[in-house]
């Protein structure tokens, strides 16, 4: 596998995020020295460091090494991993919405939507948006290029539950397809996927929380939806099947909480987030987006994914905690036969130091027909999902999941299979392929967790479960599996479970006893 080193970081005045890859050559018991400025402040476990107390519109310098044990028993020097140099900004001017000519109030009642897109509007470079501790009532925001937004602690941004608030609808993608949404919360951006990138340099961070209307929205948007699409429905008969479940077309109108179209260099820092009335934060067509330290959930919302890079790319995730009731990370490029023709894939996506407290864990599809390929996972707890890590897509996409690397990982199992649901749409002329991937030092449960419903039972099954498509040159193949720990399995039950596969191969493999 090609491996392009990742050493990144976003700044504000006074502090600094820096963040790099795993390099291959990492072990357990590695540190990372830090150099500031040619003086060593730090050595640490995590391939991410937060800087404070910087001085404004200072040049800096930060170099990363990395000492392994044997290193450390051999007196062997560090090796030098990679630097970055960079300027802290300057210190910007802020605009209260609750001061006038804004007077947004936040008593949790008062719709607040004109006063804070007027904020918004006039926020340029030198400025950011100043959201204080209360309770801010709003309808569908939109953020422009070289614009901020900073929540106050005790600060909520709140949508509103009524689908009007957040007309009129906009071009959008929803599993896997373009198409006409309800807006999101705030929105960036608008979708072509013919041109480049629209929207750039926006920061949302802060201290708050960034809330949807929830079920309550989705399921209202929804009802709307049903009558508004009774005829085309009706005239699917049996090929309703082919979808998730009857109301899976009415559903895909809902909006996001954020929304990115066309992105580029987007930074979302430090807040909670969650309860959209379907997916959290969804980037389509868009580079450069970046999601650290942030809380997301989505109890009681269908279809409430955390974190959806779709036919993105040069994203990352990390430092967050998922609470969320569908997939935690869900990466996607299309759906067939439109996701095939517009071809626009997503790659070179990093997540983290990371846990997933329930949900579905991480998923690659299954809408992937424009390709995913460059996807690097490590240090993350996803014991207590659903999913596990999950590669999935039916025989109808086409397209392909290739270079996955996940490292030092707990998760309930591991996954790459073809699935049945979601199949609807023309089918690519070729099932995708599968392969390239490579699991290291993971520990599996075989077991998941079902907290649907909130009933939170746990099931039994492979740690592994593997299987290729049936058509000949499509098997799943070339995966390694090395240093991996499967707790016993249940009476029964398999470790490993293998369907249509080639070359794949298992080294240092244990089974342990199980943890509860």
């Amino acid at each position: 596998m090609d491996f392009d080193f990742l050493l990144d970081y976003r700044t504000t005045d006074t502090e600094a995020e820096i963040f790099w890859d795993m390099p291959l050559e990492a072990v357990p018991g590695c540190r990372y020295l830090i150099n500031l400025n040619g003086a060593n402040i730090d050595a640490i476990e995590k391939t991410h460091i937060s800087l404070t107390g910087l001085t404004p519109e200072t040049d800096y310098e930060v170099e990363i090494l990395l000492a392994t044990p044997e290193d450390a028993r051999n007196g062997m020097p560090p090796m030098p991993l990679g630097r970055v140099y960079f300027c802290t900004g300057k210190t910007k001017k802020r605009i209260d919405i609750t001061a006038a000519p804004y007077n947004a109030v936040g008593d949790g009642m008062t719709m607040n939507t004109a006063a804070i897109q007027m904020a918004l509007n006039d926020c340029g470079p030198g400025s950011y948006v100043y959201i204080p501790k209360g309770d801010f009532l709003t309808g569908a925001l939109d953020m422009h290029s070289d614009s901020e937004l900073y929540l106050e602690e005790g600060a909520l941004l709140q949508g509103s539950v009524n689908p009007e608030d957040y007309l009129p609808r906009i071009r959008s993608r929803f599993e896997g397809y373009e198409m006409e949404c309800y807006r999101s919360l705030i929105n960036m951006g608008f979708l072509d996927h013919t041109q480049g990138y629209n929207c750039s340099n926006v920061v949302i961070r802060g201290k708050g929380s960034i809330l949807g209307g929830g079920s309550t929205l989705g399921k209202s948007i929804a009802s709307l939806e049903e009558v508004r699409l009774k005829d085309f429905i009706n005239s699917l008969g049996d090929r309703i099947k082919e979808y998730e479940k009857p109301e899976t077309l009415a559903n895909r109108a809902r909006g996001r909480l954020i929304n990115m179209s066309n992105c580029q260099n987007i930074w979302i820092h430090g807040l909670t987030l969650g309860f959209s009335p379907a997916w959290n934060l969804h980037f389509i067509y868009s580079d450069q987006i970046v999601t650290d330290h942030c809380t997301i959930k989505s109890q009681g919302v269908w279809n409430g994914d955390g974190w959806d890079p779709d036919s993105s790319t040069n994203s990352t995730l990390y430092a967050c905690d998922f609470y969320t009731e569908d997939d935690s990370v869900a990466i996607k490029s299309g759906k067939n036969p439109e996701g095939n023709v517009i071809n626009r894939p997503t790659e070179h996506i990093r997540v983290f130091d990371s846990i997933c407290h329930f949900g579905h864990g991480l998923c690659i599809g299954s809408e992937m027909s424009g390709g995913v390929e460059d996807v690097r996972l490590w240090d993350c707890d996803m014991g207590p999902t659903w999913s596990g890590i999950e590669i999935k897509a039916t025989k109808k996409r086409g397209g392909y999941v290739r270079n996955i690397i996940v490292r030092d990982i707990t998760a309930s199992h591991v996954q790459m299979h073809s699935v049945g649901y979601n199949d609807d749409g023309e089918g690519a002329p070729v099932p995708p392929v599968f392969e390239n991937c490579l699991f290291e030092r993971m520990h599996l449960l075989g077991r998941y967790l079902d907290n649907n419903n909130g009933s939170n039972t746990w099931h039994d099954c492979p740690s592994i479960d593997l299987r290729g498509f049936d058509t000949p040159g499509f098997q799943l193949k070339n995966v390694m599996f090395r240093d991996i720990s499967m707790e016993n399995p249940a009476a029964g039950v398999d470790s490993i479970h293998m369907e249509f596969c080639e070359n794949v191969s298992f080294d240092r493999i244990h089974s342990v006893p199980r943890t509860k």
